[in-house]
């Protein structure tokens, strides 16, 4: 029962931090001059490229870690205030420097860059999505990693059909509709975080629990 809480809690935080509602009217501001199948491409392709990423991070969290000379315990410290950051930002319904900064956000409505840079990464799988894949990934062995991956997956699918209907959405949901939905799962991540930060502190720190 615990590990399915676990599994059911990163399915919930890393949805919460991926935010779909965030990516679509951005999407729709990179695809508004090109065809249906260019627009279908992307949307694949910056899928596929958060699958990897984040399926990524999961495996190769302990050597990035390693790599880092840093403990999970003070990665979980870092990385819950990395979504708190986000957070904050979502329950302002925006984005934040944290996924985008400003000079990121005008190469792009510019045209200069990609839609997978900085649509996939690192708006979508960025430092939010990574820390709480590793610090997820780091917590069991090779079925828990399976297991994350197939979370991971079927997020993924979720932002896949989000943003092949992307379109269709915004004509049928307003900008306020996408923003209440940002801020609701702003709230959500919010206190996922502070959950995230408390776990690593009490590990850090185990003489401040009575």
């Amino acid at each position: 029962m615990n590990a399915a809480h676990e599994y059911f809690r990163y399915l919930v935080t890393l949805t919460a931090v991926l935010d779909p509602f965030l990516a679509i009217p951005i999407f729709i501001g990179v695809t508004a001059s090109s065809d249906d199948h260019a627009t279908r491409r992307l949307a694949n392709v910056v899928t596929l490229t958060v699958f990897c990423v984040l399926a990524g991070a999961v495996f190769l969290g302990e050597a990035i870690l390693k790599i880092m000379g840093a403990s999970l315990e003070a990665f979980q410290v870092g990385g819950g205030l990395v979504l708190l950051l986000m957070a904050l930002a979502m329950l302002n319904a925006q984005t934040g420097e944290m996924r985008q900064t400003q000079v990121e956000a005008e190469e792009l409505r510019a045209g200069e860059v990609s839609g997978v840079v900085p649509l996939a990464v690192p708006l979508l799988a960025g430092p939010g999505a990574i820390s709480t894949s590793i610090i997820a990934g780091e917590q069991g062995g090779t079925t828990h990693k399976i297991v994350l991956t197939l979370c991971v997956l079927l997020v993924c699918a979720v932002l896949w059909g989000m943003l092949h209907a992307a379109h269709a959405v915004g004509e049928r949901i307003s900008k306020t509709g996408l923003n209440v939905a940002t801020r609701l799962l702003g709230l959500l991540l919010a206190a996922i975080a502070i959950q995230t930060m408390a776990e690593g502190l009490r590990r850090l720190f185990p003489g401040l629990v009575a």
